[in-house]
């Protein structure tokens, strides 16, 4: 049974430190569970996440790794079959294609391939998506990738009280865990309660209630949906907004229920279009909400090509507010496609 959470207890906390209690909680809860990467440990992080948690559990449980992500990931798997729960830091999700194989052949099908015997309780956490000038090889969205595999769950925080919570939940799942942050918010702010908490994986939130149409996105996609949001009631149209939250499993009947009530939908989606997150909620709502749609579904995504490196190259690849505006107002019939 969940702790009840004192509310009058808020604090305002970095995601970084959000995601930070939430491994340290769970270390203390469980000697089972330890962190392992590059620069997770004397270096206290990459992001400085794991900052203090070395001084506090250990070599032993806070453990820095050489630039080998398809070895560490693989001791990662076989401690976990063996009755460990190893969070995997990634520095970058760019960097996990060099793991992929541990990830996709060895996390993901292990239980169904042991017929039972072997689970893999693991999380694989880092960050996704672009942050800012980096160019074409650190800019890259995983989402969609790695919720294509059966055996995987797919977690994407927008927020620290989110990341708390979603974090604690799927350091505690039997199932491995693909916990998706991004570099650009680590140092955002937000209101975490002090008592315990969990957030159950596959449930969507309900941002922002509306009548007209539906938003959907996801991780700092957000911040761009509730800004159009607050912009378009300026001009009397009323958004409702969908933080997914969990990417796999999809809370699918959150977002049809919303679209029965908007009979518009928009998705905004940071990865290329081809084979999207966007592209799969699309799909969903066209068939099981058609006779609700006053609109077809559009989609907002980053462009379809690899990611530039110059600034004003990556803001038009990027998904934005005037991007998202223009959307809105074209399933409202309010400009030309």
């Amino acid at each position: 049974m969940q702790p009840k959470i004192d509310e009058h207890i808020m604090r305002e906390i970095q995601m970084r430190e959000a995601l930070r209690e939430a491994m340290q909680e769970e270390m203390r809860r469980d000697e089972t569970v330890f962190l392992m990467g590059e620069e997770v440990a004397q270096y206290n992080g990459a992001y400085k996440v794991s900052q203090g948690m070395l001084d506090e559990f250990g070599a032993k449980r806070v453990i820095d790794t050489p630039i080998a992500e398809l070895g560490f990931a693989g001791i990662g798997v076989g401690a976990a079959m063996n009755g460990l729960r190893p969070i995997i830091e990634f520095m970058t999700f760019n960097f996990s294609l060099v793991a992929i194989d541990q990830v996709v052949n060895a996390a993901a099908k292990m239980l169904s391939m042991s017929g039972g015997q072997f689970g893999v309780p693991i999380v694989f956490r880092g960050p996704s998506g672009s942050a800012g000038t980096l160019g074409a090889q650190h800019s890259q969205v995983f989402e969609s990738w790695y919720a294509q595999v059966p055996g995987l769950k797919v977690v994407s925080p927008s927020n620290p009280y989110d990341a708390k919570g979603l974090l604690k939940t799927a350091i505690r799942d039997q199932d491995p865990v693909i916990f998706m942050e991004s570099e650009q918010m680590y140092g955002d702010k937000g209101e975490v309660p002090e008592g315990e908490y969990l957030i159950p994986i596959g449930k969507a939130d309900v941002k922002r209630s509306g009548t007209d149409v539906t938003l959907v996105s996801y991780n700092k996609m957000m911040k761009v949906v509730l800004e159009t949001a607050r912009l378009l009631e300026a001009e009397g149209i009323s958004a409702e907004v969908i933080d997914l939250r969990s990417i796999r499993p999809l809370d699918h009947q959150t977002i049809i229920d919303s679209v029965r009530k908007t009979n518009r939908l928009v998705v905004v989606d940071e990865s290329w279009p081809f084979a999207s997150i966007s592209s799969e909620i699309a799909f969903r709502v066209q068939r099981d909400a058609f006779d609700d749609l006053d609109a077809p579904v559009l989609r907002v995504n980053g462009a379809d090509v690899p990611m530039p490196y110059a600034l004003p190259l990556v803001q038009a690849y990027l998904p934005s507010v005037e991007k998202v505006m223009r959307a809105v107002k074209e399933v409202m019939y309010l400009a030309k496609p």
